[in-house]
């Protein structure tokens, strides 16, 4: 197994950011053989289709380039314009033999891996001049691998051409008993079936070549265990800085709730534990919204808070409860607390049209207490749990 410089085995795989990272720097997985697979391939097959027709365009430039006027030799315009005549002649089979083999080298470069700019793989290094990395690099173990792959590959080839000209004998033989016009022809017809035949010896290279490249490139960018949690720390943020943003994210949004207890109408209490503090809009819509909540120290600072800023405070142990676990800080009310919640405002807003005090009297709070309608579902004791009934 493959170890790092810290001696870790590099046993998991690589995250997609090492992916994208080595991506960057080139280090994808090429395979030669395939590039080599399809130029020969496409080379052969071109042949095998234009082969005649440009054979024959070669032969009547030949034809017309060894018959003409010995006057013609010593004028200058006539060779330039026999040679542009000669060139025309075979320029457009040339031409497409060309873009598709242009065309078969950049599938061949891109089909494994796809497509990629980058200059980083042939930015100038100093470690690359070093003799020593040199003398590594050419005895190491993926040296051996290729020189074995070279040695490997030769083989193939010069078995497949073995047996094509052991399969073609008779057709080599035969070109001696031919005139030379179709000689020549036969000739060609054998020499591109042939490169056809060793050229197809290719494709097993390139067949295991492929998925061999996958695997060696997939264990190049393994990780350790270390890197990946090195690297998650880098990308999701250390634990102790996740920790101080979260608090300074509570302090901020506590900071907020406090700021708009003095708007709201009233702030039920448990009245030691648990604080909420509501806001209704008379003139919109909605239900009641809980603009601030809190429990032991919060709640205490929520009804030092109201009591500064004269907001009335009603103890209801089993309502503050039932709206505290219920909802979110600038949440309307659930709607099974609505007849509840409408009785609290009720009592306040009869209250403050009675006498100017902000302050009920316990008597009149305990009788409100009695009358109020908690749903079985949402009456939760002080750890937040519902008890069967």
């Amino acid at each position: 197994m493959a170890e790092d410089e810290s001696g870790q085995e590099k046993t998991e795989e690589a995250t997609p950011k090492r992916l994208e990272k080595a991506r960057d720097e080139g280090q994808i997985a090429r395979s030669r053989e395939l590039g080599t697979t399809l130029l020969l391939m496409t080379g052969g097959v071109s042949l095998l289709m234009f082969g005649a027709t440009l054979a024959e365009r070669f032969q009547g430039v030949m034809r017309n380039s060894f018959s003409f006027d010995r006057d013609a030799v010593f004028d200058s315009s006539y060779m330039i314009s026999h040679l542009g005549r000669s060139l025309g002649s075979v320029i457009d089979v040339v031409v497409l033999i060309l873009v598709l083999l242009m065309i078969a080298g950049a599938i061949g470069s891109v089909s494994l891996g796809g497509w990629l700019f980058s200059s980083k793989p042939i930015t100038p290094k100093l470690s690359r001049m070093n003799p020593l990395e040199g003398l590594q690099r050419m005895f190491s173990a993926k040296a051996l691998v290729e020189l074995f792959k070279a040695i490997a590959k030769f083989s193939l080839v010069a078995v497949m051409a073995s047996m094509i000209l052991w399969y073609m004998r008779s057709e080599l033989l035969s070109l001696s008993q031919e005139a030379l016009a179709p000689a020549i022809t036969h000739a060609v017809w054998i020499l591109v079936w042939s490169a056809l035949g060793m050229s197809s010896a290719t494709i097993i290279i390139a067949a295991i070549d492929v998925p061999f490249q996958r695997f060696e490139n997939s264990k190049k960018l393994r990780m350790t265990r270390q890197q990946v949690k090195d690297e998650y720390k880098d990308s999701e943020g250390k634990p102790e800085v996740k920790s101080k943003i979260r608090q300074l994210q509570r302090e901020l949004a506590q900071s907020r709730m406090m700021a708009s207890i003095p708007e709201a109408d009233v702030v039920i209490t448990n009245p030691e534990h648990f604080s909420v503090a509501l806001k209704y809009d008379i003139s919109g819509s909605g239900a009641p919204v809980v603009v601030a909540k809190g429990a032991d120290e919060v709640a205490m600072k929520i009804r030092e808070i109201a009591n500064l800023n004269e907001v009335p405070l009603l103890r209801s142990p089993q309502l503050a409860r039932a709206v505290f676990f219920s909802t979110e800080i600038n949440d309307e009310i659930p709607a099974s607390l609505y007849l509840a919640v409408a009785q609290v405002l009720a009592f306040i807003f009869q209250m403050r049209q009675a006498s100017s005090s902000k302050r009920p009297a316990d008597a009149q709070v305990r009788a409100l207490n009695r009358k109020l309608d908690i749903p079985d579902d949402m009456a939760f004791d002080a750890s937040g749990d519902v008890p069967d009934r």
